[in-house]
């Protein structure tokens, strides 16, 4: 019994690859991302509460899936950039676009959107990970934060 109480936990990591790339949508704009990251969304809640979601990418751009990393309330959700880090990894992802949804609608970032997005690109950049793009999405559009020179 006082052996276990010494075992380290430890992350469990496998490679199961269940679906063909070439398959898979590719990311060449902002749009691209917009359009993927909307059929993932449920639009029932997009104006209700906030989520935060990662679209994880091969080095190619081929999306290799999509994380839901928090739920929060009307004004806002907890992200913690480990997770990002343990998903992008565990998935051997090469590139990331972070997203999330405004209850309100509204479309422009706030500071801490603005800081968590600096946060968290310039940590991928010490893994060789490229945040391309961070969208604020909204059932009736988005805001790229690459498209307006904010990455």
């Amino acid at each position: 019994m006082e052996q276990n109480l010494f075992k380290v936990a430890e992350v469990k990591i496998s490679y199961k690859q269940h679906f063909k790339i070439s398959e898979r949508p590719k990311i060449s704009k902002s749009q691209d991302a917009y359009s993927v990251l909307l059929n993932g969304w449920n639009l029932e809640t997009i104006s209700l509460y906030e989520e935060f979601k990662l679209l994880l990418l091969n080095r190619s751009n081929r999306v290799l899936g999509i994380v839901n990393l928090s739920v929060g309330g009307i004004t806002g959700t907890v992200v913690d950039p480990r997770l990002i880090f343990v998903c992008a990894l565990k998935a051997n992802a090469c590139n990331l676009i972070l997203a999330h949804n405004h209850p309100s609608g509204a479309l422009t970032p706030s500071e801490e959107d603005i800081k968590l997005t600096s946060k968290i690109s310039n940590a991928a950049k010490l893994l060789e990970i490229t945040v391309f793009d961070h969208l604020i999405v909204t059932d009736n559009g988005y805001y790229s934060f690459a498209d307006n020179g904010l990455l």
